[in-house]
């Protein structure tokens, strides 16, 4: 009987962990990481798996701690959310205290991580942890400039990776970040859009107009639109080091086409399916996006 109550209690606690530090969410970011790491790596900044990996535990650690203050902050607006009302503190399953302390935890073996890879790396790390929970938690329920402020803590991930290989921020970097700066609001406009009514339920002012309408459809395509020509930047040879052949910049700007679509697509339908659409193709491009950028890096 004991085994079974001490199985099921580990099974929670790793259940719980995983809803604290949003499992999901942190994979795919760090995702683009690792990416940005590859692409950053060359003769004079060799790969060295200790870097690799504390890059990916301290960027879990970085995004956890992220969504783990975030959950302490908002418990009480998330039990209002069907989408939110389970997670471990709003449920009752862990304490806000806890959540804190895990919280902390994570950011202070986060940011230890980050630093012995560089200074620089840890330094947008914290950043990054700073203006998430410090700044767009709180604008989330006082105005849409919220995803505003939230699309930098989002862009940083990218660009940290080439950080962490080169321990340089120049041009290259920038650029990295200007592509996931762009590609943050098409992507949580679309999200906004879908659970606009269990946003509602919060106060929470996701949509640039406050409303589904055409003009935020309108935004969603325009920000498509220089997500796509900030994409294509490394192809005009202005971004130093980072730059990709007139093949891949080919895939790109079809990659490109095929978000736009879909924004379009939701201009026109304004629908919740289509919005829904729209929020996945952007994952699949981001993706895809960056899977091109290493491929055309390490195959020319």
């Amino acid at each position: 009987m004991n085994t079974i109550s001490n199985t099921f209690s580990l099974k929670t606690v790793f259940s719980d962990f995983k809803e604290i530090t949003k499992a999901g969410l942190a994979i795919s970011v760090l995702f683009s990481s690792i990416a940005g790491y590859f692409l950053g790596i060359d003769d004079k900044h060799p790969f060295q798996w200790s870097v690799l990996l504390m890059l990916i535990v301290g960027g879990y650690c970085m995004v956890g701690a992220s969504n783990a203050y975030n959950q302490v902050i908002e418990k009480d607006l998330d039990a209002l959310m069907d989408r939110t009302k389970n997670r471990p503190v709003p449920s009752g399953r862990m304490s806000p205290l806890m959540a804190l302390v895990v919280a902390t935890l994570l950011t202070v073996v986060g940011i230890s991580l980050l630093y012995a890879i560089n200074p620089k790396t840890a330094m947008f790390g914290a950043i990054s942890i700073f203006l998430y929970t410090s700044v767009y938690t709180p604008l989330k329920t006082m105005t849409s400039l919220s995803v505003f402020v939230g699309a930098f803590p989002g862009a940083i991930p990218f660009m940290l990776g080439w950080v962490a290989a080169t321990g340089e921020f120049g041009i290259e970097a920038g650029t990295l970040f200007l592509i996931q700066f762009f590609w943050q609001f098409p992507h949580f406009w679309a999200i906004g859009w879908f659970l606009y009514e269990d946003y509602e339920k919060a106060g929470f002012f996701m949509l640039p107009t406050g409303k589904k309408d055409k003009g935020t459809a309108l935004q969603i395509i325009l920000y498509s639109v220089w997500l796509l020509i900030a994409s294509l930047l490394p192809a005009l040879g202005f971004t130093g080091q980072l730059f990709i052949t007139p093949i891949s910049a080919v895939i790109v700007f079809l990659l490109g086409l095929w978000m736009l679509f879909y924004a379009v697509r939701l201009y026109k339908v304004r629908s919740a399916k289509a919005a829904r659409t729209l929020m996945l193709v952007s994952v699949s491009y981001i993706t895809l996006l960056q899977l091109v950028y290493i491929f055309d890096k390490f195959l020319r």
